[in-house]
């Protein structure tokens, strides 16, 4: 799920159904890529129902929605953005991690998985014939990111992202005082209008909090630049 500029390849079409994966199986890709590049996914155990659902709250459920997930893993929160997904939207998940990447479009067929770089957002949605996106979820684990790669990747958000479009995404609450979780909450106010902080999700390993942004005020300058 890190950023860091390798290869943008799309793995699945939009064309079938979505379908949950067997539980075991994406719980040991899960842990075996955590032991391999721990920096990479940020976690130590996929997302629970609880902050999924929390997540996917961005998701309109009417309409013909595009909807963009970056670093989706074994697909924790994609399975909960596909139930809410009407038939007529389409869903895009971006990972860069290669193991995860096939296992996702593995598990779900009808959502177009890209094996990339988040940084890079817009040259994958273009190569997909997408512009825009009316919501964005975000696993990524943005406190291991230096600053610069925080910024590339919210200046691709703001690019993708509909004036009238959200951005969901969370941090672990134990790690709040770190130095990059800070420093990521104040871009957020930096390149949002509104950013709402949910209540702490405890039923999740770590406890963690959304946050839902919209109206983003870099959106001309992110599309230019």
């Amino acid at each position: 799920m890190r950023c860091d500029g390798r290869g943008m390849n799309p793995i699945t079409s939009p064309d079938a159904p979505a379908t949950a994966p067997v539980p075991d199986s994406s719980l040991s890709v899960f842990l075996s890529a955590a032991l391999r590049r721990p920096r990479i996914v940020g976690g130590v155990a996929p997302s629970s129902r609880e902050l999924t659902e929390v997540l996917a709250s961005v998701v309109p459920s009417r309409g013909e929605p595009t909807v963009v997930e970056l670093g989706p893993g074994t697909g924790a929160t994609t399975s909960t953005i596909a139930r809410r997904l009407p038939e007529s939207g389409r869903q895009l998940a971006v990972e860069i991690d290669p193991v995860m990447a096939a296992h996702l479009a593995n598990s779900y067929p009808g959502v177009t998985v890209l094996q990339g770089d988040a940084a890079e957002l817009g040259a994958l949605l273009a190569r997909e014939g997408q512009d825009t996106a009316d919501a964005i979820v975000s696993g990524l684990p943005w406190s291991l990111f230096p600053g610069h790669v925080q910024r590339a990747v919210l200046r691709q958000v703001c690019s993708a992202l509909t004036p009238a479009g959200a951005f969901s995404t969370f941090a672990y609450r134990h790690a709040a005082r770190l130095e990059g979780a800070r420093r990521f909450r104040g871009l957020l106010d930096e390149y949002f209008d509104e950013v709402v902080v949910t209540r702490t999700v405890w039923r999740n390993l770590p406890p963690a909090r959304v946050f839902v942004c919209r109206r983003p005020r870099s959106f001309a300058s992110a599309r230019h630049g």
